[in-house]
């Protein structure tokens, strides 16, 4: 086995401040390495990462493969693998495609340009609670076609359920996320109640008539887990990217080019992405550079480390907003992948439009404070003024 690592602890201060330096490090001197706070392989190299995710046969998601269990409100599309995942994944997938994702863009566009307008008397605000919450909050419920619950009570048990996920660094996140978790699944529960209103979830209630009693629970977790994550990524890759825009002020008016736009907003998640990695288990003995991984073994793909590999991106600490080909990591990979990946695209193109729309210009306004979380790299707070 080669030496376990303890230069990676993505709760430590420095790296929730800027990992990328300590994973170039790692990729180039132990790029599969064992991190004993995750209890699995962590994999630093885009090749490996992509490998890993691609072979379903070896790298399982759902743990009842290696003799695991998941809990009843754990079981979605997400939990599942392919081939049994397809059924679940391919309603909601056609569902999507049958939204109209322009007029979701140009309704989150003008509610990003009201709330500037209601911030542009000078003062110092908060990026994260009075833009990117709200934005992501609307954007996901207008798909999904429900009334939008409060923002700044939805992020706090967004926060509860994504804090859950790094319960091996921190045990003492486990159980708020697990009562955060009841609290969206009765909300969630309520929307199937009621009369269904046009949108995302009105189609998949629909085609989703005479399943079996399995197949709709796993329905209404996977509608769960997408106003979830989708909410979770959406707000966190709005933090990100407006971060990185401030530090890049260039960058901003560029994208007033409705191409560099197209190709801008990928380059944005790739370069500070909010998802920073997932498991798999082997389901089988297999070798990975170096290692050999044992059956049952966990293997974490760091999406944060593949997205700055210089073998699969030219130039990777640079942003370079006509990057093509993007095949980055920020929403995952495969049928695993963020369902409202084309959401949450749609979202930051509103955003950043919004942005150069409105005529007072945004400037930072002091250092903002990153979330102590290890999944899901975001912004707790992030203060910037507009103007004039």
């Amino acid at each position: 086995m080669p030496a376990v690592t303890d230069r990676y602890d993505p709760l430590d201060a420095t790296i929730l401040r800027d990992p990328y330096p300590v994973l170039a490090e790692l990729r180039s001197s132990n790029p599969v390495f064992w991190h004993a706070g995750m209890g699995s392989w962590a994999l630093t190299r885009y090749a490996d990462c992509v490998a890993v995710l691609r072979d379903h046969a070896t790298f399982a998601r759902d743990p009842r493969r290696t003799g695991g269990t998941v809990a009843e409100p754990s079981l979605s599309v997400q939990s599942l693998d392919p081939p049994q995942q397809g059924r679940i994944r391919s309603l909601f997938m056609t569902a999507l495609h049958a939204q109209d994702l322009t007029a979701v863009e140009s309704r989150a566009r003008r509610l990003v340009l009201g709330r500037l307008e209601d911030l542009a008397d000078g003062d110092v605000f908060d990026v994260v609670s009075e833009i990117a919450v709200p934005l992501s909050v609307a954007v996901v419920a207008d798909l999904l076609g429900v009334e939008p619950p409060p923002y700044a009570e939805f992020a706090a048990v967004s926060d509860a359920i994504m804090r859950s996920m790094d319960g091996g660094l921190d045990p003492s996140v486990v159980d708020p996320g697990r009562i955060a978790r009841q609290q969206l699944s009765d909300l969630v529960e309520s929307w199937f109640a009621a009369a269904p209103r046009p949108g995302l979830l009105a189609r998949v209630r629909a085609n989703a008539n005479g399943v079996d009693a399995l197949a709709r629970l796993y329905v209404k977790n996977t509608a769960r887990v997408m106003f979830q994550g989708g909410y979770s990524t959406m707000a966190a890759a709005a933090g990100n990217a407006v971060h990185t825009l401030l530090t890049h002020p260039e960058a901003l008016h560029q994208m007033r080019d409705q191409e560099l736009l197209a190709t801008g907003v990928d380059e944005l998640v790739r370069f500070d992405g909010p998802v920073q990695g997932t498991t798999r288990i082997a389901v089988r003995g297999c070798r990975i550079g170096d290692v050999d991984i044992r059956p049952g073994q966990k293997v974490v793909p760091l999406f944060a480390a593949a997205n700055h590999d210089p073998d699969a991106f030219t130039r990777p600490s640079q942003l370079v907003l006509d990057r093509t080909p993007n095949r980055h990591l920020g929403y995952g990979w495969g049928p695993h992948s963020c369902i409202g990946t084309t959401v949450a695209q749609a979202g930051l193109r509103a955003l950043v439009t919004a942005l150069n729309e409105y005529p007072a210009h945004l400037v930072a306004a002091g250092e903002g404070v990153r979330r102590r979380a290890a999944t899901m790299r975001a912004f707790d707070t992030l203060p910037a003024a507009l103007h004039r």
